[in-house]
């Protein structure tokens, strides 16, 4: 299956987060290969952002991923219990990545439906639907990733980025971006100055 290079990942990461938006997420777990289609996303930059976790090139154990060569997943846990997938970008040493917001399930509801809220998808109610992956939190609970993905490379098997779904194997048709949302961040007021850079983007 094709899926985004190391190269992809080695720019600025602002242009790598618009660049993701309708891009496939690919998971293989358990024997199961799980596609959703990314919808949202946020640049974190540590050379100049007060939001990232690694600002001022602050390395610790919890941020040292974020240093590690581009085309790596750096997951972090927020509030100690919910799990966030970042795609690390930019040369390594350079502290950055791009935060998974949210997406839209295109392989595997099954288990999506099953990992998210313990039911099949036929049970889910509309809301349930709409919130299936609709957060950082929510998405990688939908996925299975953990903690465990941290430091994953995304050039191997078990989870990578696709250009279209047809990447990833699937007889789906691929879909127009359209419209990309460039907003302020979420929940970053504590970032000062940082809290009003227009780094989140997102497609309907």
């Amino acid at each position: 299956m094709a899926r985004l290079d190391a190269a992809f990942y080695d720019r600025d990461t602002r242009l790598v987060a618009r660049e993701l938006l309708g891009c496939c997420l690919v998971r293989r777990w358990e024997g199961e290969t799980l596609v959703c289609r990314i919808t949202e996303t946020e640049a974190y930059i540590g050379r100049m952002d007060k939001a990232c976790h690694a600002w001022q090139y602050r390395r610790t154990a919890r941020t040292a991923p974020l240093f590690a060569p581009p085309g790596h997943a750096y997951v972090y846990l927020i509030y100690g219990m919910y799990h966030c997938l970042n795609l690390v970008t930019e040369p390594e040493g350079e502290p950055a990545a791009v935060l998974i917001r949210g997406a839209q399930p295109v392989a595997g509801l099954a288990r999506m439906a099953r990992l998210r809220y313990g039911k099949t998808p036929e049970e889910l109610t509309a809301p349930q639907s709409r919130n299936l992956m609709n957060g950082p939190g929510k998405l990688c609970k939908a996925l299975a990733i953990t903690r465990a993905d941290n430091l994953a490379d995304l050039t191997g098997d078990g989870l990578y980025v696709c250009a279209a779904p047809e990447d990833a194997g699937l007889a789906v048709p691929p879909q127009p971006v359209g419209e990309i949302h460039v907003t302020k961040r979420i929940g970053i007021d504590y970032a000062e100055e940082a809290a009003d850079f227009p780094w989140r983007y997102y497609i309907d």
